[in-house]
């Protein structure tokens, strides 16, 4: 009764073995299948839905290649290295593929050689030593391989090839230069080329090979040499001088290509070779540079060039740009230089944007040197002002102000007002800045000049210069013919709106000073101006009131109504009761005026009259007509105020740019330490400006853009320990002089400080002579020093301006 039941499980355990090595036959054939070929795994990659798909397919690959390279399969090493190439393309780790590079360049077979060379090209570089490894493998191609594989070992070197590689081989790639193959010379010009960029003193190895590759008609081989050349002249005083003597044979090749055309394959919109006659413009550009007898040589080839040029493709506009820029860096005659202004003229006009950018930058280089020429393009310029694009508009902008002087400052000026109404929020602060810049060197006379800043202000108040209000308040003070003028014509804004900050805090500082001007009618309007006293009570109040009024526009404003007080013939209840109401204010500034305004109405009335008085005339160097002065070529130059001989010394240190902490002009200033023996401030002034003998303390580099930089040094004569001597020194190593440089500075409140004149205000280009200047800062506290410069100044062509603040001063400067 058993063997049936044995026999039957016998059958059964025969069946599942069976089947488990049918189930297992297809995972065995699975691990041994070959790896994929190139196209099918391509395939694979490009049909995987996910990037975790994608991601096991290349690893099972790249364990095949690994599992390949181990078993040194020779003549499927080419294969697998291809297949690693494409992983690496993809941004897949392929490090573990380099020996497998330097094993195929030493092949003898062009297959491996041609896998293991671009394998080079993608696997190595300069941070792996590896690469060091191929050098005797190009040689050995360079000296015997044939044609196809000396090819792939110059484009390696070109590729790949490191300072120390370059310099091995570059014997080997000067025989290539004159081989007679054009195919093996045009590959030897571009490793030269890249020698040259790495090893710079290699030049004058390839000197003579370039100068015969001048007379190749191969077009390949004749751009890439006057590549070479120019990488040369770049990088080689010596090399600049020898290819000088070329400048005729360049100078035939581009007529040749202007008047008959060079290669009609080579030719882009009826324009002959452009790129050829770009690499050729480029390199008369630098040869020409500083150099009369070069530049002679070129002036008619480039009158050609700039004639012939067809202004309707691209390709034309690319070649006359290269040609204005030759015209411009060489010295070119004048009637050339006029020419190139009016090509970029052109350019201005056209349909498309990129061409008038680069019009744009162009000129703004180009208005400092030849300035009349620039000016007759002005009304395009100013067209462009109204461009949609922002980089456009902002070049136009920056030209537009480059433009102004003397004799255009009152059109130019109601041009850029009316931009400013309308520009971008982001191009309103330079354009402020700009009018106001503008109407501070060039103003005709004192009322435009004051209608001018009343103007921006009422534009873009929000958006000016941090000495706005400073320069207005100064320039109305000493115009005393136009007090009456200029508080009409405040008052009147500061009715219509109050929001504009800047405004209303000039407004309320010439109400205060000559509120009584208002009343007496004689204010030079065509309508004359009825004014009561509480109408303008009520005004100043309602600033007061306003949730859009600064801290700084109530401290203003609060001082305005303490010194109506003595200019209004009225009852003083309602100025008191508005006064007291401050006495509690939460911010310090405020609540410490009342309280001292209060003070005065309380216990000194009978001194409120003197100590409230009219701020004194700002006077001057020299008589200044208005209206009379129309007429005159000279400008007003408000700086002559400053520089004024008959100013009070102590005048000069109290009269502070008091940019860090934003006071009124009504603030009082840091009481006067006595700290001379004779205990008078004079002596302050009159300390020698030799350099004391005390320990040094090390200087500050403040500000580096462009080649402009300046620096910091100290000194603190041992005798006034409160008093720190700041020479500013001015250092210009650009190409380029820095002109019509102005430096200010600011520091805080409890602070003292004097600018002495500055030695200049050019700074030449190149390490010229530097500009200094000398501060004086009185520190009586002895805090922590902080000091805000703003600089002005032209350079490049354009106008800039800088504002920053120095914290980081030395502990010996102030401890």
């Amino acid at each position: 009764m058993r063997r049936p039941t044995e026999e039957s499980e016998t059958r059964q355990s025969a069946g599942a073995v069976r089947k488990a090595c049918k189930g297992a036959e297809p995972e065995t054939r699975r691990m041994v299948l070959p790896s994929l070929k190139l196209p099918e795994l391509i395939r694979e990659i490009r049909g995987a839905k996910t990037q975790a798909q994608e991601r096991e397919i290349i690893q099972k690959e790249c364990a095949h290649i690994r599992a390949a390279f181990r078993e040194g399969d020779a003549p499927q090493r080419h294969r697998q290295l291809a297949k690693l190439l494409y992983v690496h393309m993809l941004g897949y780790p392929a490090h573990f593929g380099q020996m497998e590079c330097l094993k195929l360049i030493a092949s003898p077979r062009f297959t491996d050689k041609r896998v293991g060379y671009l394998g080079a090209m993608l696997l190595l570089d300069e941070r792996q030593d590896a690469h060091l490894l191929i050098t005797n493998s190009i040689k050995n191609d360079l000296s015997q391989g044939t044609q196809p594989v000396q090819g792939l070992a110059l484009c390696t070197l070109s590729t790949m090839g490191s300072a120390e590689i370059c310099r091995d081989l570059a014997n080997e790639v000067e025989r290539m230069l004159l081989r007679p193959s054009p195919y093996i010379r045009k590959k030897a010009v571009l490793a030269a080329v890249h020698m040259i960029r790495k090893v710079p003193e290699l030049s004058d190895i390839f000197l003579p090979p370039c100068t015969q590759l001048l007379h190749e008609r191969h077009h390949g081989i004749l751009m890439g040499t006057i590549t070479l050349i120019t990488e040369l002249c770049e990088r080689s005083p010596a090399a600049l001088t020898h290819f000088r003597r070329v400048v005729p044979q360049l100078v035939q090749i581009l007529r040749t290509l202007v008047m008959s055309g060079y290669s009609a394959e080579h030719s882009v919109s009826g324009i002959s070779d452009p790129f050829l006659q770009v690499k050729i413009l480029r390199l008369l550009r630098i040869l020409g540079q500083n150099h009369e007898e070069s530049s002679e040589a070129m002036n008619d080839v480039l009158a050609q060039v700039a004639t012939n040029t067809d202004t309707s493709r691209n390709a034309g506009n690319a070649v006359l740009y290269e040609t204005v820029l030759t015209i411009v860096d060489i010295r070119s005659a004048s009637g050339l230089r006029v020419l190139a202004v009016n090509i970029l003229g052109r350019f201005l006009l056209n349909s498309d944007k990129n061409i008038r950018y680069v019009a744009l930058t162009s000129l703004l280089r180009l208005v400092q040197s030849d300035h009349s020429a620039v000016q007759r393009h002005r009304p395009t310029v100013v067209e462009c002002l109204r461009e949609p694009d922002a980089s456009l508009s902002r070049r136009a902008l920056e030209l537009s102000l480059a433009l102004v002087n003397s004799s255009n400052i009152r059109s130019m000026t109601q041009e850029l007002q009316g931009f400013l109404e309308s520009c971008p929020a982001d191009l309103r602060a330079d354009c402020a800045s700009g009018i106001l810049l503008a109407a501070e060197r060039f103003a005709p006379t004192k009322r435009w000049h004051i209608d001018t800043i009343m103007q921006v202000l009422t534009t873009a108040g929000a958006h000016v210069r941090d000495d706005a209000v400073a320069n207005l308040t100064q320039l109305i003070g000493g115009a005393e013919e136009l007090h009456a003028y200029s508080v009409c014509r405040l008052y009147n804004a500061l009715a219509a709106d109050i929001s504009q900050q800047p405004l209303v805090q000039v407004a309320a500082w010439c109400i205060g000073e000559y509120g009584d001007l208002l009343l007496s009618e004689s204010c030079e309007e065509t309508e004359p101006l009825q004014v009561q006293e509480e109408e303008v009570l009520t005004l100043l109040e309602k600033i007061l009131q306003s949730h859009l009024s600064l801290p700084a526009t109530r401290g203003y404003t609060l001082t305005a109504l303490m010194k109506l007080s003595t200019r209004f013939l009225g009852d003083n209840n309602r100025i008191r009761q508005i006064v007291s109401i401050y006495g509690s204010c939460l911010d310090i500034e405020l609540q410490q005026r009342a309280v001292e305004y209060n003070a005065l109405f309380r216990k000194y009335d009978h001194m409120r009259p003197a100590i409230l008085e009219k701020m004194p005339l700002v006077e001057h160097g020299g008589p200044q007509e208005d209206e009379a002065g129309e007429g005159k070529e000279e400008p007003w130059n408000p700086n002559r105020e400053s520089q004024s001989p008959t100013k009070p010394p102590t005048a000069n240190i109290l009269d502070l740019l008091d940019l860090l902490d934003g006071a009124s002009g009504d603030a009082q200033p840091p009481p006067v330490l006595d700290l001379m023996p004779g205990g008078s401030l004079l002596h302050l002034l009159d300390l020698p400006s030799t350099t004391p003998s005390v320990a040094p303390i090390p200087a500050l580099k403040v500000f580096d853009r462009e080649g402009l930089q300046i620096n910091l040094s100290f000194v603190r004569p041992p005798e006034i320990p409160a008093l720190l001597l700041i020479t500013a020194t001015a250092i210009n190593t650009s190409k380029s002089d820095v002109t019509h440089f102005v430096c200010q500075a600011a520091v805080p409140k409890s602070f003292q400080l004097q600018l002495q004149i500055p030695s200049g205000d050019t700074v030449p280009a190149q390490g010229g002579p530097p500009i200094t200047q000398v501060l004086r800062v009185l520190n009586p506290n002895k805090a922590p020093l902080r000091l805000r410069l703003r600089l002005t100044y032209n350079h490049f062509g354009q106008s800039v301006q800088e504002i920053f603040e120095v914290k980081d001063f030395p502990p010996d400067t102030w401890q």
